[in-house]
């Protein structure tokens, strides 16, 4: 990989580009489908129309003639263009005639006009099946700015007409999306704003803003996975939009710029060429196959960046609504405290320690008191072990309910008061017990001048996140409800609430609150199994929504300027 070069940024941008270009065209012939084996010509065509739509969106951006690689790429795609056996294959084939019609337009983008091949286009678009067999509406917007690019008629409705039906307007929910789904947000956001050359009209009442926060986070998402196609495409759809004043373009410019390898080549991500195509001895081809898409991607974003005819607007803000969540935490509360009661307690301390903690972030604690003095009576003779097992935090959240309420429980008293007896005699503890150190402190049973010598007067490290931004898709998709619990905590915490991709995590999670309070949809019939598993995850549930009832708080008690 190369490291960062001198001079500004954008000149670093437009070595990524001449680096990209320069790769592409010392491998054109690759793109030829007559030269490709049987089983990779879908393939060699699909990379020639995007070769040829880069090129074409040169000359479209770029006021400057094509020269050198450009120059070569062009007369590639020409000559291939040229023959029968490619342009042919529209009328025997009318399904594909995007992966022609692609090929024509960016022909026709250059002066490379061609009226035969026009022709063809035109009766095949003409001829009822291949402009209007049911495409999904990201692909309708292809065929409609394609057919746009190419100067033909057509009785289809427009651009505008369709985009109410896409994806992208109907805000959807970040920690849902697909590579899938996001390719189809960055294409919509191709077409609609004609790679940057139009203000689109949008749907009535479809916020801007709210597609740049939609992109920005999923950019932190795919630089988290280390996507450089899907970081390049959306990086690509910021700069169509007019939006350059971001640090998530910032960071996914670093992130290119340094992923790009010394011959100009972007690796693309796994998966992205089938393994049939991959595989094999022939290590150039899968060097090529693996990595042309992305470096085109790249090379477009450098392009879009620089290009005179592509707007420059300032970042639009996005609105960001509080989600409520004090009463569904009450009600997991009350649910998780009337279920708790009939568990026992050595087993269910950790969904007493949650209900105090719930029931003290509502600044409810009556909330807690049944349970907190029904657990305190049954354990008042429990073995120290039982303790010991729950470790400090959670021993220590109970507790603390306990003291909110001035309920008593012996063994515990016991086991606190031995625990803080021989933290005193350490001379020093270590960083991961720095917090539990704090716990004692607070409960009143360790002195802070004594603590303070104990940790050498360092803060308790923040805990690693429970599930890392990366892991959240998958989370979702694999229903660990207790992981996106713990990243919305996580977030809560580091300041994050009010984030695109935390307020799409808790609406996910409050959507599995059923009407009893309790979270979580175990599908399965066994009662003993649904209750533990419900038990579970309303329990993370408490110290997720409670993280973000605090900062929210916060938040209105110490308001931030606005961006």
């Amino acid at each position: 990989m190369n490291t960062k070069q001198p001079g500004d940024g954008s000149s670093q941008r437009r070595a990524v580009e001449t680096r990209a270009v320069a790769w592409l065209a010392a491998r054109r012939p690759l793109i030829d489908p007559d030269e490709a084996a049987t089983d990779r010509v879908l393939f060699a065509r699909k990379a020639l129309i995007e070769t040829a739509f880069l090129v074409g969106l040169r000359a479209r951006l770029d006021p400057e003639p094509l020269d050198g690689d450009y120059a070569a790429l062009l007369d590639q795609v020409e000559g291939i263009a040229a023959r029968p056996s490619y342009r042919e294959l529209i009328a025997r084939d009318e399904a594909a005639l995007l992966l022609y019609a692609g090929t024509y337009a960016a022909l026709r983008l250059c002066g490379r006009e061609d009226p035969e091949f026009r022709r063809l286009i035109t009766q095949a678009a003409a001829g009822g099946y291949a402009a209007v067999f049911e495409r999904i509406p990201y692909r309708q917007l292809d065929l409609l700015h394609t057919l746009e690019l190419c100067g033909v008629p057509h009785t289809l409705p427009a651009i505008d007409q369709v985009l109410p039906f896409t994806l992208l307007c109907n805000r959807p929910n970040v920690i849902k999306l697909t590579d899938r789904d996001i390719y189809a947000i960055t294409h919509t956001i191709f077409y609609a704003t004609d790679f940057g050359l139009r203000e689109p009209r949008w749907p009535q009442g479809f916020d801007p803003g709210a597609a740049v926060e939609l992109l920005e986070a999923l950019l932190e998402l795919t630089l988290g996975q280390g996507n450089a196609d899907l970081v390049g495409e959306l990086l690509c759809c910021l700069l169509c939009l007019g939006v350059r004043d971001s640090g998530e373009a910032r960071r996914a410019w670093e992130f290119l710029t340094a992923v790009q390898e010394a011959d100009g080549r972007v690796n693309g991500p796994a998966g992205v060429v089938h393994p049939g195509l991959a595989d094999g001895d022939d290590d150039a081809y899968r060097h090529w196959a693996t990595g042309y898409h992305t470096t085109i991607v790249a090379a477009l974003a450098a392009l879009l960046d620089r290009s005179p005819r592509v707007a420059r607007r300032s970042r639009p803000s996005a609105p960001t609504p509080r989600l409520p969540v004090e009463r569904p935490l009450r009600q997991a509360v009350a649910w998780l405290a009337d279920t708790s009661l009939r568990h026992a307690p050595a087993a269910t301390l950790p969904a007493a320690a949650a209900v105090a903690h719930g029931a003290g972030a509502l600044g409810d604690p009556g909330l807690a008191r049944p349970l907190l003095l029904d657990f305190s009576e049954r354990l008042a003779d429990t073995e120290a072990e039982v303790w010991q097992r729950h470790g400090m935090e959670v021993v220590g959240e109970f507790a603390s309910g306990l003291r909110a309420h001035g309920i008593t429980c012996a063994s515990l008293d016991l086991f606190l008061k031995s625990t803080a007896a021989a933290v005193e005699l350490l001379d020093r503890v270590p960083p991961q017990a720095v917090h539990n150190v704090q716990r004692l402190v607070a409960l009143g049973l360790l002195a802070p001048q004594r603590a303070a010598e104990l940790t050498g007067g360092t803060e308790a490290p923040h805990p690693a996140p429970e599930t890392a931004l990366a892991d959240l898709p998958g989370a979702w998709k694999n229903y660990h409800l207790g992981q996106v619990a713990g990243f919305i905590r996580d977030a809560a915490h580091a300041g994050r609430a009010q984030h695109r991709i935390t307020r799409d995590a808790v609406s996910f999670l409050l959507a599995q609150q059923s009407s009893c309070g309790a979270f979580g949809r175990p599908a399965c019939d066994d009662p003993p199994s649904r209750e533990r598993a419900l038990m579970s995850w309303t329990q993370s549930a408490i110290t997720a929504l409670a993280a973000v009832h605090a900062a929210h708080g916060a938040a209105l008690t110490n308001p931030q300027p606005g961006p």
